[in-house]
């Protein structure tokens, strides 16, 4: 069960050894209460006084034996008791998958690390508008955006694992997954060569998410059962263009509005046939998701005004999100029509 309450201005006491509760207090703090600790059930020097009647009792399992007796205290004089989970070991670096920028999407163990971060690298195809109501960490953008890094890649490397060395628990959230080109064998790399433990969480790739959001799936029974992940930043060579015009199934690029002509070109010449249908999918599960749908010879035209981030889909199943979008309009045009009959 999870509970929202406005802590703002609130006594909370932090119960726990501090390398445990560093991050309860933080995000205690965040949240605008006026936080106490308690880090040990005899009490410590360095525990400030503690309030008479706390709004809430933050209770970390730090492992010490001892605390039972103080939580049922406050239990029986009707003090919440909330149990927070541990910090966890400082110093380690976790790369996380950020899905195709929409919270919904996070795994259950993204949002475990985000909670648990001292400090957050994020990139722009990352869910970072949602990152304040998941994490109290320190944020930083290293997104990069085509013709400008603000960050090259080996200064992200080098803030991730110079933040790790300093005690700090690092979270590199990417959008997608990171092994799906997101250069997270590169990251994982530079933390194993600096003796930083690292982690790694998938995340919902946009190659089979995206087209999902705009209807197409990737395989199909009797249409498609194969396909084909491409990156679409640099031009493909004729021998790749020829390998893929030779796979069949479905292709999927990302990143490819750049690319998009030689790619439409090449693949013709690799003999894939005009009417081969295609879709552009721009942005999606963010505001404006647009999809835009021609075949192989009237793509570069159709998509002339689209832009990146999308993923292009190329191969037969493109028709059956066509056929599905027909079905599902005609049923919603049917049902409107009987309620209009049911009124009148």
């Amino acid at each position: 069960m999870q509970l929202t309450l406005d802590l703002t201005g609130r006594d909370v006491l932090v119960t726990g050894a501090d390398p445990a509760a560093r991050q309860a207090v933080r995000r205690y703090r965040a949240a605008g209460a006026v936080v106490s600790r308690l880090s040990s059930p005899q009490g410590g020097p360095h525990d400030g006084p503690l309030p008479e009647r706390p709004f809430l009792v933050a209770a970390v399992d730090d492992g010490q034996p001892g605390w039972d007796a103080l939580l049922g205290r406050c239990r029986d004089t009707g003090i919440p008791v909330a149990v927070e989970p541990a910090a966890g070991p400082a110093g380690h670096v976790t790369l996380v998958g950020g899905g195709p920028g929409t919270a919904e999407l996070l795994t259950v163990a993204a949002v475990a690390a985000l909670r648990d971060a001292d400090v957050v690298f994020y990139d722009r195809l990352a869910p970072y508008q949602d990152l304040p109501s998941l994490t109290s960490a320190e944020l930083v953008d290293v997104g990069k955006q085509p013709g400008h890094h603000k960050v090259s890649q080996s200064g992200i490397e080098e803030l991730m694992v110079d933040a790790a060395l300093a005690g700090h628990n690092v979270v590199r959230l990417k959008g997608g997954d990171p092994y799906v080109f997101g250069r997270g064998g590169e990251e994982v790399a530079a933390c194993v060569k600096a003796g930083v433990p690292v982690r790694v969480i998938s995340g919902v790739t946009s190659a089979i998410s995206v087209p999902a959001a705009a209807g197409i799936p990737v395989t199909h029974r009797d249409v498609s059962h194969l396909f084909t992940v491409v990156s679409g930043h640099a031009p493909l060579t004729e021998q790749e263009h020829t390998h893929l015009a030779g796979l069949g199934g479905t292709i999927v690029v990302l990143m490819g509005i750049g690319t998009l002509h030689q790619l439409a070109a090449g693949l013709r010449r690799a003999g894939m046939r005009a009417d081969m249908p295609m879709a552009v999918v721009e942005r999606g599960y963010r505001p404006g998701q647009r999809t835009t749908i021609a075949d192989l010879g009237t793509i570069t035209s159709a998509a002339s005004d689209c832009s990146n981030p999308a993923v292009l889909v190329i191969g037969e199943v493109v028709r059956v999100a066509e056929v599905n979008r027909g079905c599902a309009e005609a049923e919603a045009e049917l049902n409107r029509l009987a309620a209009s009959l049911m009124g009148a």
